[in-house]
């Protein structure tokens, strides 16, 4: 039996607390001035801003108890339904194969290892991150193993922070060594190929503030990035500094070892933008090795060789022969392309496969020899071909189904490839292929069941809608099969549009139990500053063009509108970190069009944005206020000061949708003051400042305890916050429960 409709269980009389407000701070930018009255809520730690936090907490709670009978429905279809095996593709090392796998429900993923696939030795646990902590706040955020599948090396974060520790554990007994490195971010775990140590990346210890350094958030920038090599079984104090350079304190460095093992490859980024320099080392010509550095007390880094020493585009090793290597890049290409050097030859540069016409080349991986497994991304949808590293030329097709490749596994020394595969209607494939054969088969190694599920049930099709300026968008859409186009759909439509990244088709238990029990037809939209069609399109979302992202994903609510598929009272938007600044920024400038909007983790004050932990390399995408033609570009949009009371424009009881943003009080990468003065200053703004306000639609916050941007989050954690986030939107859209 279905439940009552949301109408018949009234949303409480909303009292917001009084948020204080600071009338005398004012900044001025290049002559115009504009306060921050809520400026305090930047002091995260302050006594202050946790009461406000707590007040608002129990807001949201009273809300929320209203929408109980949903909640807990929703938490019952999600619980279900997240009780499924799900594995990640094997990857091999000297015989052993290591993966992660949940059986069901345990709150994070254990990593698994096994010696042979067939008929050999069951699969056993390695490492078990539900065990890090009695309330799986602790999960394990990166790991490496040794060439030699000796050692483990494995980093955890503690409630979701970007900050990671690392420690080094034995596989064959799984006895942990005493290693134990800290303050390391932003880096990977890159061991050499004697598997004495790995090379890893850090910012110095931050100052102590009086508190002890691991508790709370830090909200500094992080600058003087550093890279080192640990050896085994040594205290990281004993750690080789391989290279500093505080002349540019805000580059942040990631090292690769290449798979012959002679050289440490540097990528140097200063932002987010899809360029690096390039440095690189030859491990094999230092007269006594990493351990003769070691001995050097003057501490001289490694002398390595600046093979691109200008932020003119992006370079991703593919592989190297000796001093002939293979990169990806988009140099002159904002497709991509494959171009091989030889560093003994500066200027030796040749394009090995040209950039596509129409497709982006995504990902390249060099496998069984000189071979390459390439993956294109055209129109949004994937293509794999198999070609030669030597001259680029096709060899074959691999045909796929229309979804995502989210990973490929596989190495030179190995024909064995594991190819990851998922889509909307499906759960998951791991494909095994041997591509020593001439035509490779794509066998299934293992495949994800979802009990409950039938994919028959429901449909997905993409179509391409019109833009403001009339550039063609691309937008999927899933919902159930053979649905009457009538308007009266709840509809849901997430965006992202930002850096480059693609939102390709994947599978959610949550979208799943959303079109099953509660109707919802699913929507995402390939809005411009993703890399859908390459840097072209990035570029056209970003810096002065940012106002295309708004424009395009307006239009896609527009057109789910228009063809027939929801009406405006119906349609919830979402997005998550820049994501949540484009839904905060779309609400701002259209609230009519939208009946909820849920905005997670939201960069919302684009005039600070650089002042916070790793905000600074944000600015090749939005630019920066301190610069005052950025500052114009930025003031127009930013969530934070653009929100107007929509009656006053002439309708009279115009509102903003129901609105719920999303943050975490350990998130260090956008910080939660972005969220908590954006919801100060709509609660006052639309409300509290108002009699009798026509903003009668609620405006809460769903603050999460120990927990950050999204990473490392639990089973239970990721259901709690689906449960209340789609509950509220049912309730405040009136939509009833489906049996």
């Amino acid at each position: 039996m279905g439940s009552l409709p949301a109408a018949d269980k009234p949303l409480p009389a909303l009292r917001y607390p009084p948020a204080r407000r600071d009338d005398d701070i004012v900044d001025d930018y290049h002559g115009v001035t504009v306060p921050d009255p809520y400026r305090w809520m930047e002091e995260l730690e302050s006594e202050e801003v946790k009461g406000f936090v707590d007040a608002q907490a129990a807001v949201a709670e009273a809300v929320l108890s209203t929408c109980d009978d949903h909640r807990v429905r929703l938490r019952g279809q999600l619980t279900a339904l997240f009780d499924h095996p799900r594995y990640r593709a094997p990857f091999k090392r000297a015989g052993s194969y290591f993966y992660l796998h949940n059986p069901g429900l345990q709150p994070h993923s254990a990593l698994y290892v096994q010696h042979g696939l067939g008929g050999g030795e069951e699969p056993d646990v390695l490492l078990d991150p539900n065990t890090f902590s009695d309330d799986a706040t602790v999960s394990l955020a990166m790991f490496g193993v040794s060439h030699d599948g000796e050692h483990l090396a494995y980093g955890t974060s503690a409630s979701g922070s970007d900050w990671v520790t690392i420690r080094v554990m034995r596989v064959r007994d799984r006895r942990h060594l005493h290693d134990e490195i800290c303050w390391v971010k932003f880096s990977a775990i890159a061991w050499t190929r004697d598997g004495k140590g790995f090379f890893y990346s850090r910012f110095p210890a931050p100052k102590n503030d009086g508190a002890p350094l691991g508790a709370g958030i830090k909200t500094s920038v992080n600058l003087n990035h550093e890279v080192y090599y640990h050896f085994l079984g040594t205290d990281q104090s004993e750690d080789l500094l391989c290279w500093e350079d505080p002349d540019h304190p805000k580059y942040i460095y990631t090292p690769e070892v290449s798979e012959d093992g002679k050289y440490v490859i540097l990528s140097v980024a200063e932002t987010s933008e899809p360029v690096n320099k390039l440095y690189y080392c030859d491990l094999s010509a230092l007269p006594d090795g990493l351990e003769g550095m070691k001995g050097n007390h003057g501490n001289a880094m490694l002398p390595f060789v600046k093979l691109v020493d200008e932020f003119e585009a992006y370079y991703a090793l593919i592989a190297n022969d000796d001093t002939q290597f293979t990169f990806l890049t988009n140099k002159n290409a904002p497709k991509y392309k494959l171009s091989r050097i030889d560093v003994n030859e500066p200027h030796s540069w040749m394009d090995i496969l040209p950039e596509d016409e129409k497709a982006v080349l995504e990902s390249a991986c060099a496998v069984h020899g000189d071979k390459l497994l390439v993956n294109y991304l055209s129109d949004v949808k994937y293509v794999l071909q198999m070609r030669s590293l030597v001259t680029g030329e096709l060899l074959h097709d691999i045909p796929i189904d229309i979804g995502s490749v989210n990973g490929i596994s596989g190495r030179r020394d190995n024909s064995e490839v594991f190819i990851e595969f998922a889509s909307f209607l499906t759960p998951g494939i791991i494909y095994r292929c041997d591509v020593s054969k001439e035509t490779p088969e794509m066998n299934i190694y293992r495949e994800i069941s979802v009990g409950g599920f039938d994919r028959t049930d429901f449909e997905a099709k993409q179509v391409f809608y019109p833009s403001k300026d009339g550039t063609k968008i691309p937008m999927f859409i899933v919902s159930k099969k053979s649905i009457v186009l009538d308007g009266s759909h709840p509809t849901l439509l997430y965006g992202y549009g930002g850096f480059g990244m693609n939102m390709t088709p994947h599978f959610s238990v949550t979208r799943i139990v959303l079109m099953r029990n509660l109707g919802f037809v699913s929507c995402i939209a390939n809005i411009r500053g993703g890399g859908e069609y390459g840097e072209d399109w990035h570029k056209a979302g970003s810096l002065a063009n940012k106002q295309n992202c708004f424009d395009d994903f307006i239009a896609a609510g527009e057109f789910l509108v228009s063809a027939g598929y929801t009406n405006s009272s119906r349609l919830c938007v979402e997005g998550a970190s820049n994501g949540g600044l484009l839904v905060a920024a779309c609400i701002n400038q259209r609230p009519d069009l939208f009946g909820c909007a849920l905005a997670h983790v939201g960069v919302m004050d684009m005039l600070r944005f650089h002042k916070f932990t790793i905000g600074r390399a944000w600015t090749c995408d939005f630019g920066c206020s301190e610069k005052e033609e950025e500052f114009h570009w930025l003031i127009k949009y930013s969530p934070l000061h653009n929100v107007r009371r929509p009656w006053e424009k002439g309708h009279r009881r115009q509102q903003y949708p129901s609105t719920m943003l999303l943050t975490a009080d350990h998130d260090d990468r956008v910080v939660p003051s972005h969220t908590l003065k954006f919801l100060a200053t709509m609660q006052h703004v639309l409300c509290t400042s108002v009699k009798e306000s026509p903003q009668t639609n609620p405006i809460v916050a769903r603050i999460d305890r120990k927990s950050g941007h999204g990473c490392g989050r639990s089973t239970q954690k990721i259901i709690d916050e689906a449960a209340d986030r789609y509950a509220f939107a049912a309730k405040t859209m009136g939509i009833s429960w489906i049996d």
